[in-house]
């Protein structure tokens, strides 16, 4: 099948208040535009140098989406086109994306990365940390951050009960979110969860956003 044909049928998948971000880490520009050509304009990426060669190679109508692991000091080189960045894990990192934006005045979309998974390798927020920077009002004090939601990745498993478990606490912890405090902007909107493997059961419990790569693309060439 061919990427286009991928993307319809993921689509024809999804409820109308789900939106599929198009993971096209490690793809060459060409399957991109393909899947521009058939009328996506969501990309997830999760190298910000590779990000950048191809927001500059590609139509500028794109959502540029980060969803990898984000270091510090990359984050001055995203800021400026950036849609959402899917894999906020740490306050520091919050911190600094404030501060980036603020250098060049864009308010910049996170999603709050939560570990829910039973894992090592995965990152995150614990679920406390999350509810405590909504108590202490810890992001009014951050103008240039605009804090649309939670993001999380279950665990690598074929257990399907352990996945929408996993994904029913984030789903949980989104709408304990909304419930308690009144604080929490109109732009809390997002939960990005579920990949090519598992989206049916994050759509199922509650996802916005499925970030889906190899479904689309095949398998990636490292």
């Amino acid at each position: 099948m061919s990427i286009a044909s991928n993307i319809q049928y993921i689509k024809a998948q999804l409820p109308g208040n789900v939106r599929l971000v198009c993971v096209s880490k490690f793809h060459p520009v060409e399957a991109l535009q393909e899947a521009y050509n058939a009328g996506q304009r969501v990309f997830g990426e999760s190298k910000v140098q590779e990000m950048d060669e191809k927001h500059e190679a590609l139509p500028k109508d794109i959502e540029w989406h980060f969803i990898g692991h984000l270091q510090s000091n990359k984050i001055k080189y995203i800021v400026p086109y950036v849609t959402l960045i899917h894999g906020v894990d740490s306050k520091k990192l919050l911190i600094e994306i404030n501060k980036q934006a603020e250098k060049i005045g864009r308010k910049v979309n996170c999603l709050l990365q939560v570990y829910i998974a039973q894992e090592e390798t995965k990152f995150g927020f614990l679920s406390e940390e999350v509810l405590s920077m909504f108590e202490s009002n810890t992001l009014e004090e951050l103008p240039y951050v605009s804090v649309c939601g939670l993001m999380g990745m279950a665990s690598n498993t074929d257990d399907s009960g352990q996945i929408k478990k996993e994904f029913r606490t984030l789903k949980n912890l989104f709408d304990k979110i909304k419930a308690n405090y009144p604080s929490v902007p109109g732009s809390f909107k997002e939960l990005s969860m579920g990949m090519s493997a598992d989206y049916a059961f994050a759509v199922d419990e509650g996802s916005s956003l499925v970030r889906i790569g190899s479904a689309i693309f095949g398998s990636r060439l490292y």
